[in-house]
């Protein structure tokens, strides 16, 4: 299991070290792991394309921590997203896991993303990995570090320093600019970048 320690620290490095990570689901369908290729890290009161940035909410209250758990939201009226809470305790940050590689069995996979053509596309984006793994607004609030828990984050070695590169977050109208969008360079699991358009309601993807 990864390390709650590890991720008690700034967004940035948190998400740093969540590339190359395992994040297990047990479904319905039976275990679906990915490896994730792609995050995105989000902070608080100084982030305002975060769910944070206005303060503490009954939405986003597992943000303020401990780090560690898993915050689940419902986007678009249509998918959810899932996200690592870092940081220290109540103190508001988390990276969006973006996309991951499978690694386990396809057949399960398969059934849970059907319209999938390829196995790069099943975890391919935040709202794809969501699905892949079952996530849902039931889940929210899972300690990731736990060995019992349904979803599970397993510890990696650290992907190489020449294999990560970072630019700006994907589908954010405010701080769009921030390079906090973290990927392993060649996987074919990245999401394709797309800039955000200028919304009224703030709050962005964490």
């Amino acid at each position: 299991m990864l390390d709650r320690s590890e991720l008690a620290v700034d967004v940035l490095p948190a998400a740093r070290r969540l590339l190359g990570c395992t994040l297990e689901a047990d479904t319905d369908d039976g275990t679906v792991a990915v490896r994730l290729v792609e995050v995105e890290a989000y902070r608080g009161a100084d982030d305002p394309a975060s769910h944070s940035y206005r303060g503490r909410t009954p939405r986003n209250a597992v943000m303020f921590g401990p780090a560690g758990f898993l915050y689940v939201y419902f986007v678009y009226g249509m998918h959810f997203c899932a996200n690592v809470t870092c940081l220290t305790d109540g103190v508001a940050g988390a990276v969006l896991m973006r996309a991951g590689e499978l690694l386990t069995d396809p057949g399960p996979a398969r059934v849970r993303r059907p319209t999938a053509r390829r196995d790069a596309d099943l975890a391919r984006g935040p709202a794809r990995l969501a699905s892949l793994l079952g996530l849902t607004r039931e889940d929210n609030g899972l300690d990731l570090t736990d060995p019992s828990s349904r979803v599970r984050l397993l510890a990696d070695d650290p992907v190489a320093a020449d294999l990560v590169r970072t630019g700006p977050r994907v589908g954010v109208a405010a701080a769009a600019e921030l390079p906090w969008r973290y990927w392993v360079d060649g996987s074919e699991a990245v999401s394709p970048y797309r800039p955000g358009k200028v919304r009224t309601r703030r709050g962005g993807a964490a």
